[in-house]
């Protein structure tokens, strides 16, 4: 007596929606020594795929997704002459470009590229009322920003000191002289319970 062989012993499937039998064809398919016989056959499965699947057809039953999808299951070795440009095997995994971020940024991520921008900003205009006005908006948020992330370091003193470097020395704020705004923590879990009747 012959035992069916449980798919976990099996190869994983390349395209797990169209099942064993199919990647079995495209795998044979591969196979066939003589082109024009393979190309038959490949043209074959599209038909079967296409029929079995007509979900993944295109507008007006373009085939390039089954093609593409022949293509991948094929492990890219199939050799035929396709009817249409198909994926390639670099396109499946595109190179990934590290964003470069310089170490300031990397620093005082905790306050947020639009905040750091703001700074720079407010740091190149001329003395006024009004850059004053948005150096107190700008650094109460800061201070807001610094007790979500380390609230034992959320000072007036280390809002400046980083205003100041962020600013590249162009907002420099004595902290002895100015308080920002004291927020207090919410903690829900703190609330009393309601007393049962």
């Amino acid at each position: 007596m012959k035992l069916i062989p449980y798919n976990v012993s099996e190869p994983q499937l390349l395209q797990p929606e169209y099942g064993r039998n199919i990647q079995r064809m495209i795998d044979h398919c591969v196979m066939i020594e003589d082109r024009e016989e393979r190309t038959r056959c490949a043209y074959s499965i599209a038909d079967i795929m296409a029929t079995l699947f007509p979900e993944v057809l295109g507008d007006g039953g373009n085939r390039q997704k089954i093609w593409d999808h022949i293509n991948i299951m094929s492990r890219f070795e199939l050799d035929i002459d396709f009817p249409c440009d198909v994926i390639k095997e670099e396109e499946l995994k595109p190179e990934h470009k590290q964003i470069p971020y310089n170490g300031q940024i990397k620093r005082f991520r905790h306050y947020g590229k639009n905040i750091q921008s703001m700074i720079k900003k407010v740091g190149e205009m001329e003395n006024c009322i009004e850059k004053d006005q948005l150096i107190f908006l700008i650094a109460n948020q800061m201070k807001k920003l610094l007790l979500l992330n380390n609230p034992e370091s959320a000072t007036d003193a280390k809002v400046f000191a980083d205003m100041a470097m962020l600013s590249d020395g162009g907002i420099q704020i004595d902290a002895a002289n100015y308080r920002l705004n004291e927020y207090v923590e919410n903690n829900p879990a703190a609330k009393t319970k309601k007393k049962k009747k």
